[in-house]
């Protein structure tokens, strides 16, 4: 999948004092080292100059959440999930992404979450991988599926043995645009207790969970209209009657292209059983979005603002991964989501009959 990499995490206080002592093996003499918010550029919380591969860091924390530490003039940082507490920091220069923090709970949550969770964010890369190069297959499919599956039902155990413990929200954060089980994330959100989900990643959590239940299954479409490749708009509302699938996807998006056969061949099939498709693309060159629809024979209704990830739809519908899709019925309820390979036409022949060929 394609995601919407970079956003601005919101800022909920829970102010402190920290204080780091540092010990790194093979750290230059008066080498700047800073702790500084990855979230926030240039706001730096505390800086040191070392000697003798040592430091002392003082600062003010306004969240217990995750810090980027460097060490000047190298480019390279690590990452810290600190604590208002004392705690030491002690690695090799040469390994920063294994620097080890003590006296923080949070920091060692984060560890406990990168050693669980990283098989199966190797997975997933591999399986993006495959998709882009060779197309999506009902075995890879079936793949993805097994996995989605397996990390739930890790992720559920991780929170329920964390619920006091803010590394919790931390995770669900991190995978819930992988999971796309909203119900289940607030289902393990409502049992942590009330200082993690009023916690920094707790509010944010909190926040992705309510933005979910937009375009939620059961819940009535939101109208739009954008302008077509001819500049002539084009409104959700004027598909009422027809079930329609609204396909966001994008010229530059690899695995959006590799599913668009498997769209075609849906419409095709449907298209006079009361079936239509709505692109809404998040390309920003009109050529390119153009050449690809031209390129992949989508033959239906196409729309874009030409904005990118600024699509005004896909910021309406909360969109932050393509591809991704909302089946909507004739009166305007969404009744699926992300239906990708054969789960369209199978929802489809539930739907519309597959009696004939569909055509």
């Amino acid at each position: 999948m394609c995601f919407l990499t970079a956003f601005v995490l919101p800022s909920f206080a829970q102010e402190g004092s920290f204080q780091i002592s540092g010990n790194v093996k093979g750290l230059p003499d008066k080498s700047l080292v800073a702790i500084t918010d990855p979230d926030r550029p240039g706001d730096t919380l505390a800086k040191a100059v070392s000697k003798k591969e040592q430091f002392e860091l003082k600062g003010k924390l306004a969240e217990v959440k995750l810090y980027h530490i460097s060490f000047l003039p190298s480019d390279k940082k690590g990452l810290l999930f600190l604590d208002a507490k004392k705690m030491q920091v002690s690695g090799d220069i040469n390994a920063i992404q294994q620097l080890s923090l003590t006296g923080s709970q949070p920091h060692e949550g984060f560890v406990a979450f990168q050693k669980q969770f990283e098989p199966f964010f190797r997975q997933y890369a591999q399986l993006s991988e495959t998709a882009n190069r060779s197309g999506v297959t009902d075995s890879l499919m079936q793949q993805y599926k097994q996995l989605i599956n397996d990390l739930s039902a890790s992720a559920v155990k991780f929170a329920e043995q964390r619920k006091d413990q803010v590394v919790a929200p931390f995770m669900w954060a991190t995978i819930l645009q992988v999971v796309e089980n909203p119900d289940l994330v607030e289902q393990s959100f409502n049992t942590f207790s009330p200082a993690v989900q009023a916690s920094f990643y707790g509010q944010f959590l909190a926040g992705r969970l309510a933005d979910a239940k937009i375009g939620r299954v059961g819940s009535e479409a939101l109208d739009f209209s954008q302008a077509d490749p001819n500049g002539k708009p084009i409104s959700l509302s004027s598909f009422r009657g027809k079930y329609v699938l609204v396909d966001f996807w994008a010229s530059w998006c690899g695995p959006c292209r590799q599913e668009n056969p498997n769209l075609v061949e849906a419409h095709e099939k449907f298209k006079n059983k009361n079936f239509t498709v709505l692109g809404v693309s998040l390309d920003n060159n009109k050529e390119k979005w153009l050449k690809a629809i031209t390129d992949d024979k989508l033959d239906w209704a196409q729309v874009s603002d030409l904005k990118h990830w600024q699509n005004e739809v896909a910021l309406k519908y909360k969109v932050q991964s393509i591809p991704q899709n909302l089946l909507i019925d004739p009166k305007g309820i969404i009744i699926a989501k992300n239906l990708r390979g054969p789960d369209l036409q199978a929802k489809l022949c539930e739907l519309l009959g597959c009696e004939g060929g569909g055509n």
